[in-house]
């Protein structure tokens, strides 16, 4: 390691806190140990620019443990993370890959401080392309970062460090950032889960900009449910962030069982080798197995617009974030993106007007032509490039590796990025893609992506015998927080002749529920047959069994209109106490002979398997 303040791990004894020996049984502890000793038997200094004292993270783990001890719930507690060195973390440098640049931090960015409350402990600061300028990993004074899988290519940037980190195992997971592709690419090249949600939902203070208008706080995972957990936990917004912004009411909660799909026409993939392209039509392939419907797109507005962020006007963002900077400690500046700045700097101010006009007509254009689509299925990357090639071309090969990232931010999308095999020697991956504050049908749809390579249910613990389309979709929590929870008894459940009504809403199936004891189901002589559930006294009522679903506010508007007498929505009390909105109604309001009371059966489903 090169940087002066670092702290490498041989260097740091692993003696007891304040002379304490550590209890063996302590698991936040012994997670840190485990962490320390890996980053020193992988012995990969290009990875990291600051490691934190043993001392202070032992004292850390110890503090933890017993907040767990005590009953506190901690999400993250049991995990180690690491940051790129662009983001803040108090009491550490940041250094944003130029040794002049390095400066204290007195607080975390509040992306940090959000998963350190939620138990997570920083074990340091890792390596990137020099202010997140390039896609390489190679642009760093410290050292270019090797892929975790192909050592002799290259980690993919500018998140290069958190990357490889994640895909040592060093950590459990890792901070990035992304302007141009930054939190995808690494992943890709390291066989690793990358997220980049909406701009806006994750607090960008504490980060030292790369292109302000279009920078993203993302997460590195092994794994997808990890990483959603992360991002759900740092999604908030911040007053210190203007910025940042929170969730609209109708954020989509789930992906459509037959989600339409768009792809790349044969020609915008020009850029793939054979190898390539085959494994991307793998990818496709794969996702049309689980129901999607994949159609051909139009990209030529979508690549127009990703040349714009460094050959066009936009690129003057990127000398108003460091231009200057590093015009002033050109012995510190990593030559590729020392030209860069200095190009950014020519440009005049009519020509970023001009640049921001053509992106505002290519965004329309690009987002009229996908209307009607849910989501863009793209190559992360057309090549996963040696070291060599790079250095023998370092901003050709950085400006192909863009061709599928760089519009993104540029249209307020969304994507998560999934490793897709091998091509050429090296890895190749696949980005999922939709619009702004669509992040969840990113992620469910990456998750039926992952699930159809392993050749598994999207969800391995759904009940065998229920529909296909809710063990889709209960991969896992919405990660938008807009979410109304609605509990369904009879032909709404999944499996049942309504199920699709609520699907067609786009309701996300949260899982099996059960009533509070002080309940009676009655069976209604409808068409197709429903119940219908009614608040009974204390002790004259039984437990009732239903599902749990979630619906954005409108479409429980929309579900309410379509209910008739006598049923209705109302208040339902669950056996955990909460109080959520289900389907109820009264018996005084149905018309004709009295309904059979079937609550004996405890479920809609034990009835219909009696009158069976």
């Amino acid at each position: 390691m090169t940087h002066p303040t670092d702290v490498s791990p041989a260097a740091v004894s692993p003696a007891p806190v304040d002379g304490a020996v550590p209890a063996p049984h302590s698991p936040v502890l012994a997670r840190v140990l485990a962490a320390y000793d890996r980053v020193e038997t992988d012995g990969r200094p290009d990875v990291w620019t600051h490691l934190r004292p043993l001392a202070d993270l032992s004292a850390e783990a110890v503090v933890l443990d017993a907040r767990l001890a005590a009953g506190e719930l901690l999400p993250l507690a049991g995990t180690v993370f690491a940051v790129k060195d662009n983001i803040d973390v108090a009491g550490l440098p940041t250094t944003a890959a130029h040794p002049a640049f390095a400066r204290v931090a007195e607080r975390s960015a509040s992306a940090v401080a959000l998963l350190v409350d939620a138990g997570a402990i920083v074990l340091g600061k890792t390596n990137m392309d020099q202010f997140a300028t390039g896609l390489t990993g190679s642009r760093s004074p410290y050292g270019a970062v090797a892929s975790a899988v192909v050592p002799d290519r290259v980690s993919g940037g500018s998140s290069s460090g958190s990357a490889v980190a994640v895909a040592l195992g060093e950590v459990d997971f890792a901070l990035g950032t992304d302007t141009a592709g930054s939190g995808r690419v690494p992943a890709a090249f390291n066989e690793i889960i990358g997220i980049k949600p909406t701009l806006g939902l994750v607090p960008k203070d504490g980060v030292v900009p790369a292109c302000a208008s279009f920078d993203c706080v993302t997460v590195l995972a092994p794994g997808l449910d990890l990483a959603r957990t992360v991002l759900s936990l740092m999604t908030a917004p911040s007053p210190l962030d203007p910025s940042s912004r929170t969730w609209p009411a109708d954020a989509p909660l789930a992906a459509p069982p037959a989600a339409r799909v768009a792809i790349p026409r044969d020609e915008d993939l020009a850029l793939l080798s054979p190898q390539a392209r085959a494994r991307f039509d793998e990818a496709r392939s794969l996702l049309e197995s689980t129901g999607a419907v994949v159609e051909p797109l139009d990209l030529t507005p979508f690549l127009r617009a990703a040349t714009l962020l460094y050959d066009g006007g936009l690129v003057a963002e990127r000398y108003a974030a460091y231009g200057e900077f590093l015009a002033a400690h050109p012995e510190g500046a990593e030559p590729s993106v020392a030209t860069i700045a200095a190009r950014a700097g020519e440009v005049t101010a009519a020509q970023y007007l001009a640049s921001q006009d053509e992106l505002a007509a290519l965004r329309q254009q690009a987002l009229a032509s996908f209307e009607g689509f849910d989501a863009l299925l793209v190559p992360t990357a057309p090549e996963h490039p040696t070291l060599a090639a790079v250095a023998a071309d370092p901003l050709g090969t950085n400006a192909r590796l863009g061709t599928y990232t760089n519009f993104v931010n540029l249209f307020d999308m969304a994507g998560v990025a999934v490793p897709a095999g091998e091509a050429d020697g090296g890895l190749f991956g696949v980005s999922v893609l939709v619009r702004g504050f669509a992040d969840q049908v990113a992620i469910d749809l990456g998750a039926r992506l992952l699930a159809a390579q392993r050749g598994a249910p999207a969800d391995e613990s759904a009940d065998e015998s229920a529909d296909p389309v809710a063990g889709v979709n209960a991969d896992g929590p919405a990660y938008p927080t807009t979410g109304v929870s609605i509990v369904v008894f009879g032909a709404h459940l999944t499996g049942e002749p309504l199920n699709a009504d609520l699907v067609a809403l786009g309701a996300r199936f949260v899982g099996p529920v059960r009533t509070a004891p002080d309940y009676r189901m009655h069976a209604l002589a409808t068409v197709p047959p429903k119940p219908l559930v009614s608040a009974v006294a204390a002790g004259s009522g039984v437990a009732l069994a239903g599902e749990e679903w979630l619906l954005t506010p409108h479409a429980l508007g929309r579900l309410l209109l379509s209910v008739p007498q006598p049923l209705a929505l109302g208040s339902i009390t669950l056996d955990d106490g909460r109080q959520v909105t289900g389907f109820t109604g009264s018996l005084d309001a149905v018309v004709g002979n009295p309904p059979e009371d079937v609550s004996h059966l405890g479920s809609w489903r034990a009835y219909r398997a009696a009158l069976a």
